[in-house]
C-alpha cells in the first residue's frame, strides 16, 4: 500500500485527507508541525508527502530540505498563498508540484498519481553492491552476504544520505539536520553512536572500516570499494 505523510496544522484538514485519501486505497499518516514530519518521515519512508507551505516553528521549506537529505519520494507543496516567491523557494528546496488552496479532491488524487508516476519511471539505481553489501534504495533494504540486515529507520536514513553522496565527505551538521531536522545539530555524540552502530551490524571489521569512513570531528562518507 502507497503510504502519504500530510504534513499540515490545520486539524480538519487533516482528517479529511485521511478520510478521502485512505477511502481510495492510501495509507496516509499525518503530522501537525515540522519536527513531527521529519519524524514520522523516518520512521515510515512515506511514498509521497503533502506539506502545507505555512508550517509553524519549523517551515516548510526546513522540512522539504531534510527529507529530501535521504529521500527521493515526490512532494507536493499545498499552499493557501500561492505566490511566485514562496512557489519557487519550495521547488528549489526540491518539491515536486504545488497545489493552491482550497483544491478538489479529484485534482489531488491526479497530482499525486502524475507525482507518483513520475517517480517510478525516473527512479533513482536502485540496488547498490559495495562489497559484501547490497543496499536496495528502493525497497530500503541491506543485505550482507546474502542476509537480511535489519536497521533502525535511523539508521538506514543516515546510511542512505551516505550512500547518494558517493563517497563524499558527509559534515556531521549535514547529516544531523537531514535526519533528524534543524534542531539536532549538537547531537553529534549520539551521531557518533549511531555511526558506530552501524558498522557493527554493516562491516566485516567494525574497528577498521571498510566503508562507513570517519573522518574524526567533520563527518563521515561511505566508500563503495
Amino acid at each position: 500500500m502507497t503510504t502519504i505523510l500530510v504534513v499540515d496544522d490545520d486539524h480538519s484538514l487533516c482528517r479529511a485527507l485521511f478520510k478521502g485519501l485512505g477511502a481510495h486505497g492510501y495509507d496516509v499518516v499525518t503530522a501537525m508541525t515540522g519536527h513531527e514530519a521529519i519524524t514520522l518521515a523516518a520512521k515510515t519512508y512515506p511514498d509521497l508527502l503533502l506539506v502545507d507551505l505555512g508550517l509553524p516553528q519549523l517551515s516548510s521549506i526546513e522540512v522539504i530540505t531534510a527529507v529530501r537529505g535521504w529521500s527521493s519520494a515526490p512532494i507536493i507543496v499545498l499552499s493557501a498563498r500561492p505566490g511566485e516567491v514562496e512557489k519557487g523557494a519550495a521547488l528549489n528546496a526540491g518539491a515536486d508540484d504545488f497545489l493552491a488552496k482550497p483544491f478538489g479532491i479529484n485534482e489531488l488524487l491526479a497530482r499525486i498519481g502524475a507525482a507518483l508516476r513520475r517517480s517510478a519511471s525516473t527512479g533513482e539505481e536502485s540496488v547498490i553492491v559495495a562489497g559484501d553489501l547490497s543496499i536496495d534504495l528502493g525497497s530500503r533494504r541491506v543485505e550482507r552476504r546474502g542476509e537480511q540486515v535489519r536497521l533502525t529507520p535511523q539508521e538506514w536514513a543516515t546510511l542512505a544520505v551516505l550512500v547518494r553522496n558517493q563517497g563524499m565527505l558527509v559534515t556531521q551538521q549535514t547529516l544531523l539536520e537531514q535526519v533528524w531536522g534543524p534542531g539536532y545539530q549538537e547531537e553529534s555524540e549520539h551521531l557518533g553512536e549511531l555511526v558506530s552502530a552501524l558498522s557493527r551490524k554493516l562491516e566485516g571489521h567494525p574497528s577498521a572500516p571498510r566503508h562507513l569512513v570517519t573522518e574524526p570531528g567533520v563527518g563521515y562518507r561511505f566508500e563503495f570499494t
